[in-house]
């Protein structure tokens, strides 16, 4: 032992038992400080002297000191566990987040208890980690904010289980960043891409197709066809409007049909009973709302909605009704929006009744 740790070990009993805060804080310094000097070269017992005595230093100290030695302490592969772990339960993030990131020191079990008991800003700090396994990104996607799930689906070095993934598919169906994100993750399963596909927008994909990289890109492109091929059946399915037609008018004969009925049918995708509902209650010809629900565009069937005295609620459900179980709407939902609230009713009467009277041309012709 040289001189100065002579010296240093010497005072340091007086500091603990009677040393103000200002001797307490050159101590911890200076412990660290030794400690960090001869780090590669302590066994386990001599790191468990220094951890005892850092312990007992680091009491009542501000926070600031104790954000300078979770800085320098993070990084060092045997770091003092009991100090490291109490720094990394510190409610204050500066102290705790160094360690959160950085500390090989902690284990899975640790910091699935912080990711469980700590606020948010001490979740995307261990979101931030090279390495996380899925036992922790379970609780990190359970309880963490935005920043949070973002920072782990960007996370190449996070692990992430079927739960997690789910909770990512679950999460992106109203963030497209996100859902471009988990997209180029290398571990997400090939099940799990197409149906994040399916329910993708237009543009999601095409980034997702230009930023994936070579080893992912063919699956891309094989999910997206899956994913065309897939709309392209739904839509294309033979479909008998027979016993929906008799059925909805019976409804009506009983005055049983109404926008609540209809909802009722979008809600639970029931087809056919939503084109023969729209039909009756705008007093058209079910032949001329079939081929709006089946067109590529949604503007048509806004038409016979407004006549119908339709709310957008009910007119959205019906769009969705149009699209693949799943799917995201379309982005130009809130478009089509604006345009229906203005749109009036006079207008939409007068458009219908030209589309009946082209329908009664061409039959007749």
């Amino acid at each position: 032992m040289s001189d100065a740790e002579r010296s240093l070990f010497d005072d340091l009993d007086d500091v603990l038992r009677n040393g103000s805060p200002d001797k307490r804080v050159d101590m911890l310094r200076r412990v660290t400080d030794l400690f960090l000097s001869d780090a590669d070269r302590l066994n386990d017992q001599q790191i468990g002297v220094f951890d005892e005595v850092l312990v007992h230093l680091i009491n009542k100290i501000e926070t600031k000191t104790l954000a300078e030695i979770s800085a320098r302490l993070a990084p060092v592969e045997n770091a003092p566990l009991d100090v490291t772990l109490r720094l990394a339960r510190h409610e204050a993030i500066a102290v705790a987040g160094p360690v959160l990131t950085n500390s090989t020191r902690l284990a899975t079990h640790d910091l699935v208890e912080i990711a469980q008991t700590r606020g948010q800003d001490h979740l995307l700090a261990i979101s931030g980690r090279p390495r996380i396994e899925t036992d922790v990104t379970d609780v990190l996607l359970d309880r963490g904010n935005r920043a949070v799930v973002h920072k782990v689906a960007a996370n190449a070095g996070a692990k992430l289980s079927e739960t997690g993934f789910a909770a990512l598919l679950k999460a992106s169906e109203n963030d497209e960043k996100l859902a471009e994100k988990t997209g180029l993750r290398l571990d997400i399963p090939v099940r799990l891409l197409r149906e994040l596909l399916m329910r993708a927008t237009e543009a999601v994909r095409l980034r997702l197709l230009s930023r994936s990289p070579p080893e992912l890109q063919d699956e891309v492109r094989l999910a997206l066809q899956i994913a065309a091929e897939q709309v392209d059946r739904e839509s294309s399915v033979p479909r008998d409007f027979r016993a929906a037609k008799s059925f909805v008018e019976l409804l009506k004969k009983n005055n049983e049909l109404d926008e609540t009925t209809l909802l009722g049918f979008a809600e639970a995708r029931k087809y056919e009973e939503a084109v023969a509902a729209i039909s009756l209650l705008c007093s058209a010809p079910i032949e001329i709302i079939k081929p709006l629900m089946q067109s590529p565009r949604d503007d048509g069937l806004l038409i016979p909605c407004k006549v119908a005295g339709l709310d957008w609620s009910t007119v959205s459900a019906i769009l969705d009704v149009k699209l693949p179980l799943n799917a995201k709407p379309k982005p130009d939902r809130e478009r089509l929006k604006a345009d229906f609230a203005k749109l009036t009713k006079s207008n939409a009467e007068r458009l219908l009744r030209f589309w009946q009277v082209r329908h009664v041309s061409a039959k007749s012709a």
